[in-house]
């Protein structure tokens, strides 16, 4: 049986789609419905957060909130810091001061390092006693060098001030040592032409060159360093020597193996050339020196074989090489000529005299004096050093200042 479509509506309802956009115009009602409501009369208005007020407002509640003993602890702690920074603030100061015055009292081209011991500073100030101090005293002229370095320690230090008032000061006790470095000796006394080495606890050798009459002659000598007295370091020169290219060798000196003698090849050179054998023989005092008697130079100057058996044997060589040529050098400068020495030099080294020569090489100082009732310095020991002349010192009463 067929239904009609007049008969199903009305029994059954139809599914019927709805419009999204019918939709969307039910949710738009009036605004007010969104918004919030009126605050009340008793709510406080809104206000920004107070971020500073709330992080002061919890530090100190939480200081408040440490236990008493925690408080007393940290407020120790705060002011034990800044007594030890006014502590050191007082020490930089009288260090300062205490320099200050050395240099003055001294006469110092520079002021030394000045390094006060023991913490707290100030107690010590104010009983008017140092225990320890340690003093760098830096470049000090002595005679004709300077001191590299001065350091001390001085001890039983009594001030007269107070912590920031330092007028000056004695010292019961000190002890240090002085450095004479090579390496000043070298500027100062070779003119980097002479250089000075250990050798040994008490000895310095020089070796370099010297200008001598526009010649740079070889030079070589011992110095002995010892003390001198309680405020003096003294040297003593020895085998000085110096050497005219290989020609010659010169000694200063009035002893018999002192003076300038002829090389061993200026010897051989003398003895295969009869040129200069008979320049030689012309001069009476050397052939006296020679011991050969007259009549044989006679005879060897008139004959070549008599001449080269006077000549030839082993001793007449050493002998020449014995003889003293500054006597007679200047009276003979045609001599000198054949020989291959210069009459200009000769006359230079007759007036480098030994005591000349050993000034030049002296390495001698002595320590600067203090003035009158400021106490005393002495020396203790010297020792040559790889780095130079290390000397030992000590004082007592030393005062500086007021």
């Amino acid at each position: 049986m067929r239904t009609s479509p007049h008969t199903l509506s009305t029994h059954q309802t139809p599914h019927v789609c709805r419009n999204p956009y019918d939709e969307l115009a039910d949710l738009s009602g009036p605004p007010d419905q969104f918004l919030p409501s009126e605050p009340a009369e008793d709510d406080d208005p809104w206000e920004p957060p107070q971020h500073r007020r709330g992080g002061r407002r919890r530090r100190r509640n939480r200081f408040a909130g440490l236990p008493l003993v925690a408080k007393a602890l940290l407020l120790l702690v705060v002011a034990a810091a800044f007594l030890a920074l006014g502590d050191r603030w007082a020490l930089f100061y009288a260090e300062h001061k205490t320099a200050e015055k050395l240099k003055d009292s001294l006469h110092l081209a520079a002021a030394p390092e000045v390094e006060i011991e023991g913490f707290p500073f100030v107690t010590q100030a104010l009983d008017g006693r140092i225990d320890e101090a340690q003093v760098t005293v830096p470049d000090v002229a002595a005679d004709r060098v300077s001191l590299a370095k001065i350091s001390a320690t001085a001890s039983d230090i009594r001030i007269d001030g107070g912590p920031l008032s330092v007028k000056g000061a004695s010292v019961g006790e000190m002890n240090g040592e002085v450095l004479l470095s090579f390496e000043d000796l070298n500027r100062e006394l070779g003119a980097s032409q002479v250089t000075f080495t250990a050798q040994g606890r008490d000895r310095v050798l020089a070796r370099g060159t010297l200008p001598v009459a526009g010649h740079d002659l070889k030079l070589s000598a011992d110095a002995q360093i010892k003390r001198s007295g309680a405020h003096g370091i003294s040297t003593r020169i020895g085998r000085m020597r110096l050497d005219i290219g290989d020609l010659a060798t010169y000694r200063p000196g009035t002893k018999p193996s002192q003076g300038l003698h002829l090389s061993r090849k200026s010897a051989d050179s003398v003895r295969s050339s009869q040129q200069k054998l008979k320049s030689l023989f012309a001069v009476p005092e050397l052939v006296r020196r020679l011991g050969i008697p007259q009549a044989e130079v006679n005879r060897a100057l008139r004959d070549e074989a008599a001449l080269s058996d006077l000549t030839g044997s082993p001793r007449f060589v050493r002998d020449l090489m014995g003889l003293n040529l500054i006597d007679v050098a200047m009276d003979h400068p045609a001599l000198l000529k054949q020989l291959g020495l210069d009459p200009a030099l000769l006359d230079g080294l007759s007036r480098l005299t030994r005591p000349a020569l050993a000034d030049r090489l002296s390495l001698g100082f002595r320590l600067p004096e203090l003035p009158d009732g400021s106490g005393e310095l002495y020396l203790k020991d010297v020792r040559v050093e790889r780095d130079g002349i290390r000397v030992e010192l000590g004082g007592s009463g030393v005062s500086v200042g007021g």
